[in-house]
């Protein structure tokens, strides 16, 4: 993996990472583009999604996808007269959803295992290298074509 990219964690149920996957892009923080001017084309992405839906969606706890950010900045959109959210496009690799609690005690960023959800109420954060490839492998994701 290269040394000139960085690697994170987007924190999204797994309904709207599916739309996201089917559509090729990434959103963060609701819509908005703060975040997303961290990422730079080449960084890896994966998904975690503590519920399956947004709205009454049931626990899930699981990685649920991986990829790489596929251009250089974010870009907005119309979904409805509403709503203007930016996003990222993306290079998805083929993957397993993956539960996180058997790796908790492995992963660096999480330093209270008791709290161990912490982290993650951040939405988009960066990782450490490690890390993303500990989730990697636990995923079962095939990123040697990226």
């Amino acid at each position: 993996m290269s040394q000139n990219r960085s690697y994170w964690i987007n924190t999204i149920s797994r309904d709207h990472v599916l739309v996201g996957v089917k559509g090729g892009f990434t959103q963060a923080g609701h819509g908005k583009n703060t975040k997303l001017k961290s990422l730079k084309q080449g960084d890896l992405l994966v998904f975690y999604s503590a519920k399956t839906q947004i709205e009454n969606g049931e626990s899930l706890q699981n990685f649920t996808a991986i990829g790489a950010i596929a251009d250089d900045e974010p870009y907005q959109v119309e979904v409805s007269p509403n709503f203007h959210p930016w996003r990222r496009n993306m290079s998805f690799f083929q993957s397993q959803e993956a539960p996180i609690r058997p790796l908790i005690e492995s992963l660096s960023f999480i330093q209270n295992k008791q709290k161990w959800g912490f982290p993650f109420m951040r939405g988009l954060f960066e990782i450490e290298q490690k890390d993303f490839e500990r989730i990697t492998e636990a995923m079962k994701a095939d990123i040697s074509g990226e």
